[in-house]
């Protein structure tokens, strides 16, 4: 290892101890299993903006976007910022405040399989199992796109074997997320979204430095046809100009639908201190997505003509790092503080899916199914043990170093989106819904992400859509129609619904 790497490696070094440390202070005050999963509803409107999105953005943020950015322009990369920037937005407006107040009114639910079965007074837990159980089939390769993308990062750095430096890293996020719960990774996920934003508009400043400014970029992309168009992107195998028509365009907008179920974005908004600080909140969130989408995106177009033939796109923000390092010990140190950002990125979204993972075996599972009486101590522990369990599967899966951090990541948030999306917009705004009706629209959205990706898109162009899109409208439709079949909610149900949707002060 080079004398330039050490101190890289040192910053991270650093980094890494820093959140341990804040694991271990918080580990006094995860008490309950309230506190464990929701921090006892006491986040500041500052840590559940950052935190809810630093858990969103994940190391894709930093490698996957501008990794698709490097190889074929602006268009599929800019069309998905925008499609989660507007989703971002409708979340914070529409879903943050009801399901806040709802999940207090529903038995002051602390998980979101918990408020799938409190909303439906469901004494036979079904909904509530299915939910867990979709919670797992996806968060764990979206936990292993995490591990592979820290696997990347030192391997590519420091020429650390990918395997080990993958597994010392999940080692550090679990012992964090473990030891300190739900507090742990909220604060450390305000400091990992800060340091995050601060590494994208630092290295696309240095990028544009280094491809020659603006005037450099362009000229590079003028030899790349469609590479800055928003309705054409540029095919590398064939040297020209692909045409992204209107179907695409709203295909990959579709990556918005997917924020309204998405249970670690779900979690914070839960989480929030007062309802009426939600509006403070969302502005924060908002300003932190907008300038971290644009400036992902830009790494990728202007690292194109910054650095040339990378075999692995994904990496070009560990490249243009590694060139800002070799201009001096100063901005050696820098380098080493902006790489973190990655390790920052990667650790803000595993230590939310590992603790949302890990709640939906010890406090949906075990607690709602098979030892309701099971004390708090009892069931941290479970849930401590499960992150751990949930971790070696996850390295297991991100073994793989050729792996596409993108392309894991969309398949679970497709995921995400089709199978609990609908029914939170459902449950929280239509009170004609009914526990068979969600419970159908669960299944037969998570079902469909499966048939449409590896059964239906491969059969034609026409039908290469994004498979969050279709299975999006198709489990919407089934809650719709099997509710309307189903006999009318409680009176008592209505009446919580009626209670929530009420200008009535709920705390």
């Amino acid at each position: 290892m080079t004398g330039e790497q050490m101190i890289m490696m040192a910053s991270i070094g650093v980094y890494m101890v820093a959140v341990l440390v804040v694991g271990i202070i918080y580990a006094n005050r995860s008490k309950t299993t309230g506190d464990f999963y929701l921090g006892g509803r006491g986040l500041s409107p500052l840590v559940a903006a950052m935190s809810a999105e630093a858990s969103d953005m994940s190391s894709w943020l930093l490698m996957g976007l501008p990794g698709v950015a490097y190889v074929s322009g602006i268009a599929d990369a800019g069309w998905t910022a925008i499609g989660l920037a507007v989703g971002t937005y409708i979340n914070w407006l529409l879903v943050a405040k009801r399901l806040r107040r709802y999940t207090v009114v529903a038995n002051n639910s602390i998980t979101l399989p918990d408020f799938f079965s409190n909303r439906f007074h469901d004494k036979s837990r079904i909904l509530m199992s299915v939910s867990a159980l979709m919670i797992l089939i996806f968060f764990i390769p979206y936990t292993a796109s995490g591990f592979a993308a820290c696997g990347k990062l030192f391997h590519n750095l420091l020429g650390i074997d990918y395997k080990i430096a993958m597994i010392v890293s999940a080692l550090v996020v679990v012992l964090y997320t473990a030891i300190g719960g739900f507090l742990a990774e909220s604060i450390t996920d305000l400091f990992q979204g800060i340091l995050m934003s601060f590494a994208l508009v630092v290295i696309m400043g240095f990028g544009l430095s280094s491809a020659g400014g603006i005037d450099g970029v362009i000229a590079n992309a003028e030899k790349m046809p469609g590479f800055l168009s928003m309705f054409e992107s540029f095919n590398a195998k064939t040297g020209a100009a692909a045409p992204y028509g209107f179907i695409t365009i709203i295909s990959t907008c579709a990556w918005g639908l997917g924020y309204f179920g998405m249970p670690h974005v779900l979690l914070r908004f839960m989480a929030i201190r007062k309802e009426g600080e939600l509006k403070r909140s969302r502005r924060i969130a908002m300003v932190w997505v907008i300038i971290s989408l644009i400036a992902a995106v830009l790494i990728g177009v202007i690292g194109s003509a910054a650095i040339k033939g990378l075999g692995d796109p994904e990496t070009i923000f560990i490249e243009l790092a590694k060139k800002l390092g070799g201009h001096g010990f100063i901005l050696l140190l820098f380098a080493g503080v902006i790489l973190a950002g990655i390790l920052a990125a990667t650790m803000s979204t595993s230590d939310s899916q590992l603790l949302i993972a890990s709640s939906s075996v010890s406090q949906n599972f075990f607690k709602g199914l098979l030892h309701k009486n099971a004390s708090d101590k009892l069931i941290m522990w479970i849930s401590r043990c499960t992150i751990i369990v949930i971790a070696v599967i996850s390295v297991i899966i991100a073994l793989n170093p050729n792996s596409s951090i993108f392309e894991i990541v969309s398949f679970a948030w497709a995921g995400f989106g089709a199978a609990f999306g609908p029914v939170v917009l459902f449950m929280l705004f239509w009170k004609r819904t009914t526990l068979y009706g969600a419970l159908a629209g669960m299944l037969s959205g998570g079902v469909m992400i499966f048939v449409w990706k590896f059964l239906v898109r491969p059969l034609s162009d026409i039908l290469n859509i994004y498979e969050l899109l279709p299975g999006f409208i198709f489990a919407s439709i089934v809650i719709f129609a099997v509710s309307m079949l189903d006999k009318e909610p409680s009176k008592e149900i209505q009446a919580e619904f009626e209670r929530v949707a009420s200008s009535e002060p709920i705390e």
